[in-house]
């Protein structure tokens, strides 16, 4: 063929033409001027940064017939024939398929012998990392002791696959990821002497598509000229690479800041129509925040930013959205591309994800107020039972007189109160039939006062139950006194419950309460004073005869009752 791509036509033929790797072209330079070269190179970095390149001018540089010299002179009949491969001394191997032991037993019998044309011999190892672990074996002595005519470069774009046997044995030189700014200027050089005219957007376009790879970058490269009609535009780049224009880009985070949710999916379906890739266009969008965040917080680092060009628009748009907005947009996005990965439907998921991010944050928070104020009602429940705590500190000699004491009710009379006459009234004329009628309608009651926004009250009743009731009056019962004590201050709350209960029962009620402690004794010593006068009643009902029979075998003492 008479025509060569871009990237072989253009191979860097001395190490000031390898583009971003100046921490290795200078060691290497001085390595060369001072004549330390080491037997066993490992060149690691990601795919189309240099590797290969460097590693043969390296060859050529040390069989330069004007060695010792930081450059190979291009000119002598060793760099030539070293360029065009004629020279059978600097040997390439490319390792993905030549894996196996016997490829690397003929390396190590063939390096005993010297070179035939230049002064070293040099064998570079493209790929290594795919060699077999036999393979490494085999190579592992040769490569600790060749002999002084050999060099060896291994070159690798996956490094932790290397044993650290063999990485100890050579030097390392990690290539880093090309800049889109270093990528740019290798192809304006490349247009300008190619006599090609281009747009200054588009070759930006280009290289921040080949994600730091200067071989991607001219590929793409050569594909936009061959699209282009004689003159390279930011149309054509963005045709090739499937990249998302900044302009489009910028009327979209526009529309998503008016929350014009109609104008973002129409914004969407013209890109779709034009063939760009869901995925492609998530991704573009993800970077055009960050690169919105970058510029917020850090307006000096413009080198920084990968995606956009911060031109008017963009400012415009900077200036109207918040930290928390690119955060929440950020995270939408990626959740979109983790959950786009698993689909065939990643239109739906972009469209639900461009719907989501148009939505106020306060409706997407909405869905969970109730959550959120039964919570804020459990802590100031918390709240308040601390304060209690704290404004009545119990004594070393408090608290073992209250261990001692044989009637309950008097642990509370440091706190609550029961108002024992009034329960025990209730509990004269308690019948069964008012006391299923009020736990009948309770579940009713307790979801008015939710209905009424009462909810941090409500979550009183959590542990709350009616245990007798008359006429006109009924006990409630509570877990904890704390609890009860809050409920019995609150003239409001109590309120509301006997009114509730009237409209469900068309009965008014007072509503007494009292803690579970309390509620026992007082039922115990209400159950005595009965057996006491005779009566075979207890709150309206006959007594349980299996009470009666505990009560005969383990006494009063010892039998505590509960509902």
């Amino acid at each position: 063929m008479s025509y060569q791509a871009l990237y072989r036509v253009w191979r860097p033929q001395n190490f000031i033409d390898v583009v971003g790797q100046e921490h290795i072209t200078k060691t290497l330079q001085n390595a060369l001027l001072q004549q330390k070269i080491s037997h066993a190179y490992l060149f690691s970095g990601p795919r189309g940064t240099g590797k290969t390149s460097a590693a043969k001018i390296l060859a050529k540089a040390v069989n330069c017939e004007k060695a010792p010299s930081a450059e190979p002179c291009n000119e002598c009949a060793s760099c030539r024939g070293i360029t065009d491969g004629s020279i059978q001394d600097v040997i390439e191997i490319d390792a993905a398929s030549n894996n196996g032991v016997d490829e690397i037993r003929d390396i190590r019998d063939k390096v005993k012998y010297a070179p035939s044309a230049v002064k070293y011999k040099v064998y570079i190892i493209d790929e290594v990392h795919m060699l077999s672990t036999g393979a490494f074996n085999a190579l592992l002595k040769t490569l600790e002791e060749p002999p002084k005519h050999v060099i060896f470069i291994l070159a690798t774009t996956e490094p932790h696959k290397i044993p650290l046997t063999i990485i100890s044995r050579c030097q390392r030189f990690d290539f880093k990821r090309i800049t889109s700014q270093a990528i740019v200027r290798r192809m304006e050089l490349i247009m300008q002497e190619s006599g090609l005219a281009y747009d200054e957007q588009a070759l930006l376009i280009i290289s921040r598509a080949a994600e730091g790879g200067m071989r991607d970058a001219l590929s793409l490269l050569d594909q936009a000229l061959s699209y282009s009609d004689h003159h390279l535009t930011e149309e054509d780049a963005l045709t090739v690479t499937g990249a998302i224009g900044q302009e489009m880009l910028n009327k979209l985070a526009e529309a998503v800041l008016e929350k014009d949710a109609a104008a973002v999916l129409a914004i969407l379906e013209k890109l779709l129509m034009q063939g760009k890739d869901p995925a492609r266009f998530a991704e573009d969008f993800v970077l055009y925040f960050r690169d919105m965040l970058l510029y917020k917080t850090a307006p000096n680092l413009e080198e920084s930013l990968e995606r956009v060009m911060v031109d008017e628009a963009f400012v415009s748009v900077a200036k109207k959205i918040e930290l928390e907005q690119i955060y929440d947009y950020i995270y939408i996005l990626n959740q979109t591309q983790q959950e786009m990965k698993f689909s065939n439907h990643a239109r739906i998921y972009m469209e639900v994800a461009l719907v989501k991010m148009c939505q106020p944050r306060i409706s997407q928070v909405s869905a969970d107020i109730p959550a959120v104020q039964q919570l804020i009602g459990r802590i100031e429940l918390l709240e308040k039972e601390i304060q209690q705590l704290r404004s009545q500190p119990v004594q070393p000699g408090e608290k073992m007189e209250a261990q001692g004491t044989a009637k309950r009710p008097n642990r509370s009379s440091r706190g609550f109160k029961a108002p024992v006459a009034k329960i025990e009234n209730v509990l004269s004329e308690a019948t069964k039939q008012d006391i299923q009628l009020i736990k009948s309608r309770w579940g009713e009651m307790l979801d008015i006062l939710n209905q009424r926004q009462m909810r941090s009250q409500a979550a009183l009743l959590n542990d709350a139950e009616p245990v007798a009731a008359s006429k006109d009056a009924f006990v409630l019962k509570f877990k904890y006194e704390i609890h009860c004590q809050m409920a019995t201050e609150n003239k409001h709350f109590m309120d509301s419950i006997s009114s509730i209960l009237h409209e469900l029962i068309q009965a008014a009620y007072q509503v007494i309460c009292v803690p579970e402690e309390v509620w026992l004794t007082i039922r115990q010593n209400f159950i005595k004073t009965q057996k006491t006068d005779g009566s075979e009643q207890e709150s309206g009902q006959e007594e349980d005869p299996f009470i009666a029979e505990a009560l005969k075998l383990v006494g009063e003492e010892l039998l505590e009752i509960k509902d």
